[in-house]
């Protein structure tokens, strides 16, 4: 059976065939670890994880490499700014190793509390620092680079075609439109591949210009190089890396390499929060912890985000998360109810099942349509050990474990909330008799707070 994904090189779905024997060679941009990752990018890692599945499914071997960005990526995603790791640091009063390692940390942690599966190669950027000079000498011989009082900028004069993401016309945009100009590029466009630091820069390392530290977009560029070869099958992300991220992914590798790095480019859409963007102005970015702390399961936030397409946007809700935490309640009964049936079930029946999730998850990762056929599996009149299996072995593509009951699945009371962010108050302030007040009071009312460094946990006792 056919595979199509949409690439959005070619704005088509297009039949997916990897480009050396069984292997498919895949990079996804993983995350900046200054901070928590939230609920919109876990859902950029749900939709990864899905493609991962399904290649898998397929019966394609993998080798997927993840970066974990702990340098380079300025505030801006132009050139402008400090490098966020340096910013959250100094926020923090850690150094950006500790900064690194506690995100990163917390990072894994969500992955593995969605089921995600972990890519076969996760590289760190400051482990790679010689694989980027040596990126930005080879694109400096080739003439696609120059360098300033400043940095070394990649000259996007140089190329036949800089935009092939996005569309971006070079020619229509308005000098400055998006990035400051400094006075030095020679285009408003060319951004930086390498950055001359000041005295007082936190990371730093010698180079053939000085001591410096990377541009963001260069890492991905030399690790995917790296593991990966000149060129690969698939490359993922965010939607928000098309138009500066991406395109300078490939603008580098066309100018060192003279080819496009992945044959496939694959983005997820953005999540929105009751119907709009998230910001911290609204207060409303939600980190999975905060899903987990009202009570629901992680895998509920998962089977939410299959009822919609990787490529459209969802709106979350809480009235929707406490849907999705019920019907995976549901769908795991009827796993269990199947399992211990002793009914038997006609083997045609079983393959036209079959036939239809793997048509419905071939057709770009069509989840919503994949799931309405595990549901009518799920419901299926007669209980059979059969139809058990066959769950079973969809949820190799859902990740939901299927065959595991789902345990304290409870709301949290509000007032129960309620309390425990004041006793999380009362700890900052260091008021400790308020804070050992509050706990007894949550005791009472039947719950019990755990405190980790960072944060706390509710559950009833």
């Amino acid at each position: 059976m056919e595979l199509k994904l949409y690439n959005t090189l070619t704005k088509t779905k297009d039949i997916f065939k990897p480009l050396e024997g069984n292997e498919v060679r895949m990079y996804s941009c993983g995350p900046t670890v200054y901070k928590d990752a939230t609920i919109g990018n876990m859902r950029t890692n749900i939709f990864q994880d899905v493609l991962r599945r399904v290649l898998k499914y397929n019966g394609y071997t993998l080798k997927h490499i993840m970066n974990i960005t702990d340098v380079g990526h300025l505030v801006s995603d132009a050139d402008e700014g400090e490098d966020k790791m340096i910013k959250s640091a100094k926020e923090e009063g850690k150094t950006p190793l500790e900064i690194a390692e506690f995100y990163t940390k917390r990072f894994m942690n969500d992955l593995l509390s969605l089921n995600i599966e972990l890519p076969e190669i996760i590289c760190k950027a400051t482990d790679h620092i010689n694989e980027m000079i040596e990126f930005v000498s080879g694109l400096m011989e080739k003439g696609y680079a120059y360098e300033t009082s400043t940095a070394i900028y990649f000259d996007v004069s140089k190329l036949d075609e800089y935009g092939v993401l996005s569309g971006i016309n070079l020619e229509e945009q308005k000098a400055g439109a998006r990035v400051d100009i400094d006075q030095e590029k020679k285009n408003p466009y060319d951004f930086a591949l390498w950055i001359k630091a000041p005295k007082n820069h936190l990371m730093k390392w010698d180079s053939p210009w000085g001591v410096c530290y990377p541009g963001w977009h260069i890492e991905c560029s030399a690790m995917g190089k790296k593991y990966l070869g000149e060129q690969f099958d698939i490359h993922t992300g965010g939607i928000d890396l098309i138009p500066t991220h991406h395109e300078n992914e490939i603008a580098q590798s066309k100018g060192l390499t003279g080819k496009n790095p992945a044959k496939f480019w694959m983005h997820g859409e953005y999540l929105l929060i009751n119907g709009g963007k998230m910001s911290k102005s609204l207060g409303n970015v939600y980190l999975l912890n905060d899903i987990i702390k009202k009570g629901y399961s992680p895998l509920a936030y998962k089977l939410f985000c299959y009822s919609a397409s990787y490529r459209n946007k969802i709106n979350f809700t809480w009235e929707a998360i406490d849907a999705s935490n019920k019907a995976l309640i549901k769908l795991k009964e009827s796993y269990k109810k199947h399992f211990e049936g002793n009914e038997n079930v006609q083997d045609e029946i079983i393959n036209n099942y079959e036939n239809k999730f793997n048509e419905a998850i071939n057709d770009d990762l069509n989840m919503p349509l994949a799931m309405s056929i595990v549901w009518e599996v799920a419901k299926y009149s007669v209980k059979s050990k059969k139809l058990a299996d066959l769950l079973l072995k969809f949820d190799t593509v859902l990740g939901i474990k299927i065959d595991e009951l789902e345990e304290n699945n409870e709301e949290i009371p509000n007032d129960i909330l309620e309390l425990v962010e004041k006793r999380k108050q009362a700890r900052l302030d260091k008021n400790w008799d308020l804070s050992d007040k509050l706990r007894n009071e949550i005791n009472e009312k039947g719950y019990n707070v755990k405190d980790l460094k960072d944060d706390m946990i509710v559950e009833r006792i």
